[in-house]
């Protein structure tokens, strides 16, 4: 089993920056596909990327490509999205999930998940 916290969410006026980190504890992270979801109000959780354990391959919705770039250190046990360009479309509550295989966008085949950072993107 792998427990996920996130951080690193804040407000942010639009066009700006921001860093999100998905810490990781218990088994070895390096086993674990690696995926960010985000949760608007009142809206379904979304995908938004995923990496591959080794870090070597990457997936994107299409809303984010171009601006947000997902990443992993597995030594830290920890990985990162940076997001960059920000619209205040993408305020949302954002979420690190984890899975042994690759399980695509579908946020229920994520056995493991943090308790998510919230994103504000002002106008």
């Amino acid at each position: 089993q792998v427990q996920l916290v996130e951080s690193g969410g804040g407000l942010v006026q639009a066009g700006g920056s921001l860093r999100l980190s998905c810490e990781a504890s218990g088994r070895t992270f390096d086993s674990y596909v690696m995926a960010w979801f985000r949760q608007a109000p009142g809206k379904e959780r979304v995908f938004v990327a995923s990496i591959a354990s080794g870090g070597g391959r990457t997936y994107y919705a299409d809303s984010v490509k171009g601006r947000f770039t997902i990443s992993r250190d597995n030594a830290k046990n920890t990985g990162y999205l940076q997001m960059s360009s920000l619209k205040p479309d993408d305020t949302a509550v954002y979420y690190c999930a984890a899975a042994l295989t690759y399980r695509g966008p579908i946020f229920g085949l994520y056995p493991y998940w943090g308790q998510g950072t919230q994103v504000t993107v002002s106008s």
